[in-house]
């Protein structure tokens, strides 16, 4: 453990701190993390928190969530502009504007939006319960899906489900194609591939298991092979050679390179981590409004999800 772990841990102790990082985050974070996981994972973690405090190593959206079901906690992160692509595809007053002019639509939102944005959905999903939530709407109403297109396009493909899509997509999963998928498959023909659905129907149509990363884990682990193409963002491979040691973990690769990094997730750094704990800023603040109309659909989620 550096140094720098140690003194994060320390003041992690001296704040009765709760750390909450997204299986995209820096190793280092992941390796000092309390729970390391994707969005429903760290929605129930978030829901669970015992601490006085609750550091979000990820996205904004992600620690809104965490807030939203903490609402007396202090949410830190790291870096208040670590934002997302996908999130910002979705403003709130543009899906205002749609739902006046496109009444009675249910609304199924993707956890990757803003707080704004859920305030206006009937329910939130991420990409490990999206199928079962969609399958739980009722049949007589109409759903807009939002904001990610190919999520979307894969809950229909899996459920059977008519959709209205919002176009909005994952600017790093769009980096990887059919062909740099195709040509790692070639390189490594003994390896299966597993792609996240926020991944283009052309790359997914290629992969062995089309799945959440929390999915990828129980996967690889349960499947016989020794190597595994994964088609996500690259801070994945840190959680699965954490957990799989004795299995190999092929990046796959863009077009241009094996290097598919968020931008977004990595402006979390483990020294501003630190900082974080030691200085109990920056913090996430919403107003309490926001925060009651956008508990509603992410309550039903975690309902919906349980049962």
């Amino acid at each position: 453990m550096s140094p720098l772990q140690e003194k994060f841990l320390d003041w992690k102790k001296k704040r009765n701190a709760v750390v909450l990082a997204h299986n995209y985050q820096r190793r280092e974070i992941q390796e000092v993390a309390d729970y390391v996981g994707d969005s429903l994972g760290l929605s129930y973690a978030a829901q669970k928190a015992k601490g006085e405090v609750i550091l979000f190593c990820g996205v904004h959206f992600m620690a809104e969530t965490a807030k939203i079901v903490n609402p007396s906690k202090k949410v830190l992160m790291p870096d208040l502009n670590a934002g997302c692509s996908l999130a910002d595809s979705c403003p709130a007053d543009k899906l205002a504007a749609y739902l006046m002019q496109n009444p009675g639509l249910y609304v199924v939102s993707y956890v990757n939006c803003t707080a704004a944005v859920k305030a206006q959905s009937d329910v939130i999903c991420t990409s490990g319960n999206a199928e079962k939530i969609v399958n739980r709407v009722p049949a007589d109403r109409e759903i807009l899906f939002l904001p990610d297109r190919n999520l979307g396009d894969w809950v229909m493909q899996k459920t059977g489900r008519k959709m209205r899509l919002w176009d909005g997509d994952c600017y790093v999963h769009m980096e990887f194609t059919a062909s740099s998928i195709d040509h790692i498959r070639k390189e490594h023909p003994e390896a299966p591939v597993v792609a996240h659905p926020e991944c283009t129907r052309a790359v997914r149509a290629l992969a062995d298991e089309v799945c959440s990363t929390e999915k990828m884990v129980s996967f690889c682990r349960d499947n016989p092979a020794k190597s595994f193409i994964v088609v996500t963002e690259e801070g994945m491979l840190h959680r699965l050679r954490r957990e799989l040691p004795d299995k190999n973990f092929i990046p796959g690769p863009t077009d241009h390179c094996a290097c598919a990094e968020c931008r977004y997730m990595k402006m979390n750094t483990l020294e501003k981590a630190a900082s974080a704990l030691e200085k109990l800023a920056p913090e996430v603040v919403m107003t309490p409004e926001v925060i009651d109309k956008a508990r509603i659909p992410i309550e039903r989620m975690l309902d919906w999800s349980r049962n």
